[in-house]
């Protein structure tokens, strides 16, 4: 893939290039960047029109909700109604990493985010990238895998090219990602943190925390 294959929009993931990709979010507009596991697509998770760009771009249903991406745990207040101490553990010992955490939702919180579940999954990416690109943004993310739902999650730009095409408006090129699993998702707005996808960290390394 050239950068001339999406009209020069390919973007390097350098400072300027981050610098970009965030304007360009800021803007509305849907960029692909990589994480520790796969390339996901980058919303303003305050823009419903944006979000409404994700689940067309990704033919994806609308009652299923967008994770988002967080600098640090300093940003959890505004986007979560509590933050249980069953999580605070959790949190210290995988954030950052693959491990998307699910908390009771903000009420001020798209429902395109949270699929009318009432419910937010956050993490904090251990990808010096998506997090140099939050960082810069200055608010949460959407990090949706940058696919076509129930086609493979994409670990290079090129992949991210061939599944979307120019449906995004720029790719944020990091080199190839990990790959494997996607996130694990534990639920921990419940009695005791459970999870709910089985993903790159495994049930085993949880088990210590998922005690009641």
């Amino acid at each position: 893939m050239t950068p001339d294959e999406m009209n020069g929009q390919i973007l390097k993931a350098n400072r300027r290039g981050i610098e970009k990709a965030a304007q360009w979010i800021l803007q509305g507009k849907v960029v692909a960047f990589p994480t520790e596991t796969f390339y996901g697509l980058g919303a303003d998770a305050r823009d419903g029109e944006a979000l409404q760009k994700i689940f067309r771009v990704k033919e994806r249903e609308e009652d299923k909700p967008l994770l988002l991406l967080v600098a640090d745990r300093t940003w959890l207040p505004g986007l979560v109604k509590d933050i249980p101490p069953r999580a605070g553990p959790l949190i210290e010992r995988f954030w950052p990493g693959p491990l998307t955490l699910v908390f009771e939702a903000s009420a001020h919180l798209s429902p395109l985010l949270t699929g009318n579940t009432g419910k937010i999954g956050l993490r904090i990416s251990s990808h010096p990238v998506a997090q140099a690109l939050v960082q810069v943004m200055g608010r949460a993310i959407t990090a949706t895998s940058a696919n076509v739902s129930g086609q493979p999650s994409p670990s290079e730009a090129r992949e991210v090219f061939q599944s979307l095409g120019e449906k995004i408006d720029a790719i944020l090129d990091g080199g190839k990602t990990p790959g494997g699993l996607g996130s694990t998702v534990v639920d921990v707005s419940g009695v005791s943190p459970k999870i709910i996808r089985q993903g790159a960290i495994p049930q085993a390394e949880l088990a210590p925390f998922l005690k009641g």
